[in-house]
């Protein structure tokens, strides 16, 4: 379960504190600790990160970044992965990438853990797609589906081995299906 962890406080304010393990995140003048990855969870987002940045980053065209702070329309929000198109990594003068991202993901992947309700992690992809986001992840280990939101259309739900998950526009050329990723768990 999602715990509260203080009153309300500012963006400015929230961000002047240390950082926690695991994250917390701002949403809505309030600080929310994110639970504690375990097992289904932390496998699924290694290699789900890896077959999403390994193609992408070969080409230039994104790069996925597990538990990356993005800060943005009033919200520091931590999502399991994000994706950013390349040309749109904030980066340092010497061209590193910053540590900062005042930025909303490209694509948002969520994957639920334990006890953690869908609540708070749905309004946080649908945010983000407020803010240009082009697709959002919600992966259910337990259920083995995969929810995906896009802007302004219906969510789609994708709970088939066989079924090939929807992609955005700049991963178009991956291909990872509903099986591939529950796999994951098996191995």
């Amino acid at each position: 379960m999602i715990q509260t962890v203080s009153q309300k406080k500012t963006l400015a304010e929230f961000l002047a504190m240390p950082e926690t393990k695991p994250a917390n995140e701002f949403v809505d003048g309030s600080i929310y600790q994110k639970p504690l990855p375990q097992g289904k969870h932390s496998i699924i987002q290694r290699e789900l990160t890896f077959a999403i940045d390994r193609p992408l980053k070969d080409r230039k065209i994104a790069r996925a970044f597990p538990e990356l702070r993005c800060t943005f329309g009033d919200r520091s929000i931590v999502p399991d992965i994000s994706i950013i198109l390349w040309d749109r990594i904030p980066r340092n003068p010497d061209s590193t990438v910053a540590n900062i991202f005042p930025i909303a993901s490209d694509w948002t992947i969520e994957i639920l853990s334990p006890e953690q309700g869908q609540t708070k992690v749905v309004k946080n992809i649908m945010h983000c797609l407020k803010y240009g986001t082009q697709m959002g992840w919600l992966i259910d280990p337990d259920e083995q589906t995969v929810f995906v939101y896009q802007p302004k259309q219906e969510v789609e739900i994708f709970d088939n081995a066989s079924q090939q998950l929807l992609m955005p526009k700049l991963a178009a050329r991956l291909q990872i299906s509903v099986g591939q990723i529950f796999d994951w768990l098996l191995e």
